[in-house]
């Protein structure tokens, strides 16, 4: 059994954590930066990197005491090191090299997707290599085959925005505040999901990607037309989304075949209605579904230190000059998507 120190810094969450090998977290600390952001409507890059370097090394300070061990009990460090924001990138990864040289341990430097990737094999030991994955972030939505660590065959991702970022956006449209997913899905339970008419980008295209920014304009015209309660606007939007998802996944599945398992992971994960749509849409083709519980899904320490405790397990660690990546894909052989926005 190896024990690993997680350190996570990518966006707007500060976090460090303990996770052995045998899926045990044994400490979680994190420090969030809503007060921080909110009065701008999103997360501010130099803002964010200021607050992750000032409570970044208490937060591993208070992880360790809360885990009862030290620095010499640590089989190795793992820190995000893209993609992300790349201020807060280098904050984590600096600090964990700096850890990881002071007390001769191993470095792994882990991209933040593979750790939202292989969240959902920290609380279910019984999810196997492969399953058919949907990844949803503020910053990301794509469809993998997740084939072993560190081998991803990406089947779809975004032309322009993430379903995230579109949340998000919506949610500053409607005068929410942020973060703006949770605050939608809030307000779209009391509106009409079908009372504005707002277009669904890209469903039955023979293009297997996913494109939310036309979606985000139309709810900017909804709202300015005075014509519809801003809870239907959220609702309309809400069903959208669950709308261009599905149709998606279900031609990543007629495309390329399904897996035994079905597995959602990143922050729109935790959207009620989008995870029911997928429990159809798993048992529609047989497939189990998994889903790592809500606070796995946002930005945390757990997943980064769980995916360095398999990256450990199979013999990849690396050196003290890797270097922070605002852009990392996991899947490097895949065709370039058309869009001056894609995330790849």
């Amino acid at each position: 059994m190896s024990l690993i120190l997680g350190i996570e810094s990518s966006c707007d969450e500060t976090a460090a954590a303990l996770v052995t090998s045998d899926r045990e977290i044994l400490s979680h600390k994190l420090a969030g930066q809503e007060a921080e952001h909110a009065p701008f409507g999103g997360v501010v890059p130099e803002i964010a990197a200021r607050a992750h370097a000032e409570i970044l090394t208490p937060l591993i300070a208070a992880a360790l005491e809360e885990a009862g061990k030290s620095l010499d009990d640590v089989d190795a460090i793992a820190a995000t090191a893209g993609p992300g924001l790349i201020g807060g990138v280098m904050v984590g990864l600096v600090t964990g090299k700096a850890l990881a040289m002071a007390a001769g341990k191993p470095l792994i430097a882990v991209n933040h997707l593979e750790g939202h990737a292989l969240s959902p094999r920290l609380v279910n030991p019984d999810l196997d290599f492969p399953y058919l994955l949907l990844l949803v972030s503020g910053g990301h939505c794509q469809i993998l085959r997740v084939e072993g660590v560190g081998q991803y065959r990406r089947l779809a991702t975004t032309i322009d925005d993430a379903a995230g970022e579109a949340f998000d956006k919506t949610a500053k449209i409607l005068g929410l505040g942020y973060p703006g997913g949770p605050k939608v899905e809030a307000l779209a339970r009391e509106g009409d999901p079908g009372a504005v008419r707002l277009p669904r980008p890209l469903i039955r295209s023979r293009e297997p990607h996913f494109s939310f920014a036309g979606l985000k304009s139309a709810v900017v015209r909804a709202y300015q037309s005075g014509e519809h309660k801003p809870e239907d606007i959220a609702a309309s939007f809400q069903q959208a989304v669950v709308d261009c998802l599905r149709d998606r996944l279900e031609k990543a599945v007629q495309d390329h075949g399904s897996c035994g398992h079905l597995v959602v992971a990143g922050g729109v994960a935790a959207n009620g209605p989008i995870r029911t749509m997928l429990e159809r849409v798993a048992e529609d083709h047989d497939m189990a579904f998994t889903a790592p519980p809500n606070w796995l899904c946002t930005d945390n320490a757990a997943m980064i230190a769980w995916a360095g405790a398999e990256r450990h397990e199979a013999g990849l660690t690396d050196s003290l000059d890797f270097v922070a990546r605002p852009r990392w894909p996991l899947d490097p052989t895949a065709e370039k998507a058309r869009g001056a926005g894609v995330k790849a």
